[in-house]
C-alpha cells in the first residue's frame, strides 16, 4: 500500500455523485495503517487545461471503465482538512451523474488508482454517513447539501 499525502497546493477534484434512491456510491478512505477512516465519491483531479466535466468523465472511465455522463448542476466546495497530520487544500465540484452503460460493474467494485493502489468502492446509505453508525463522508459539507438536495 502507498503511504498518501495530500500536496502542499491547492488541487481541483470532480466528484461523480452517482446516487441509486438513497443511495450513494462512494470509495473507502483508508489511513496508513489501512483502515477504513470515511468514505467519498469517485472521481479525481482536475488537470491543466481540463474542465471539471471532462475529468468526471475520464476518472470513471479509467478508475471503473464506465462512461459518466454529468446530469446536474455542480455542488462547489471548498474542502481544508487533515490526513495523517498532512493538510491538504480542496476546491471540489461534486455532480450527479448517470452511467451510460446504466450500472455499476457489481454491488462491491475493486479498481486501481493511478499510484497501483487497490481501492474498494459500493452502496452507502446516505442518512447513515457521518453518524455513529456509518462512515464519514468526504469531503465535509457533502452531507448537509446532499440532505437538501434529496429532501
Amino acid at each position: 500500500m502507498t503511504v498518501w499525502r495530500p500536496q502542499p497546493k491547492i488541487m481541483v477534484k470532480a466528484l461523480g455523485l452517482l446516487i441509486r434512491g438513497k443511495s450513494l456510491f462512494a470509495a473507502e478512505v483508508v489511513n496508513d495503517a489501512g483502515v477504513t477512516k470515511g468514505v467519498r465519491p469517485l472521481g479525481g483531479s482536475v488537470e491543466f487545461g481540463e474542465t471539471w466535466q471532462t475529468a468526471l468523465v475520464r476518472e470513471f472511465r479509467e478508475e471503473l471503465s464506465v462512461t459518466a455522463e454529468v446530469t446536474g448542476a455542480p455542488i462547489v466546495l471548498e474542502n481544508i482538512f487533515t490526513h495523517e497530520d498532512a493538510q491538504g487544500h480542496e476546491i471540489i465540484f461534486a455532480a450527479r451523474i448517470r452511467l451510460l452503460e446504466n450500472e455499476i460493474p457489481g454491488p462491491v467494485v475493486h479498481f486501481q488508482e493511478d499510484n497501483g493502489d487497490t481501492c474498494t468502492a459500493r452502496w452507502f446509505d446516505i442518512s447513515k454517513l457521518s453518524t455513529m453508525h456509518g462512515p464519514e463522508l468526504f469531503p465535509v459539507g457533502l452531507k448537509s447539501a446532499l440532505e437538501g438536495e434529496l429532501a
